[in-house]
C-alpha cells in the first residue's frame, strides 16, 4: 500500500479506481469535495471540480440543479468566485452523472487531481 492507502502514486490511484463500481466512485468524490471544504473551502473543491469536470459556469450551474442542487444558491462571493452552499457538495456528483455520458471519467480525473489531498487526509 502507498501513500494513501490505495495507491503508491496517482497513476497507480487512477488504475485502481478504473477497478472500482460507480457507487464507490460517486462516495469517494462526494466525501472528497466534503472533506476538501473544510480544510481549504468550497472555492477550492467549485474550482478543481470545475477544471476536471470540463465545465463552464453555465454547465456547472446546470449540473448543480441536476443534481438536486437549489439553483438560486450558486452565485459568486465577493471576489467573484463561483461558489455554492458546503452542504450542497454532493449535488455535484449526481448531477454530473445525470448531464454527461463521460461522469465517470471525470469523476476519477477530480479524484486523481486531488491525490495530494487525499494523502494529507
Amino acid at each position: 500500500m502507498g501513500a494513501t492507502g490505495l495507491a503508491a502514486n496517482p497513476t497507480e490511484y487512477r488504475k485502481r479506481l478504473a477497478d472500482q463500481t460507480d457507487e464507490q466512485v460517486d462516495s469517494w468524490a462526494g466525501e472528497l469535495m466534503r472533506d476538501v471544504a473544510i480544510r481549504r473551502g468550497v472555492i477550492k473543491v467549485v474550482s478543481d471540480f470545475r477544471q476536471t469536470a470540463r465545465l463552464d459556469e453555465v454547465g456547472f450551474r446546470r449540473v448543480f440543479a441536476r443534481g438536486g442542487g437549489a439553483p438560486q444558491t450558486a452565485g459568486f462571493d465577493a471576489r467573484g468566485n463561483l461558489i455554492v452552499p458546503a452542504i450542497s457538495l454532493h449535488c455535484l456528483v449526481r448531477g454530473l452523472r445525470a448531464d454527461v455520458s463521460d461522469a465517470r471519467d471525470r469523476l476519477i480525473d477530480y479524484l486523481v487531481a486531488n491525490f495530494d489531498e487525499i494523502v494529507y487526509v
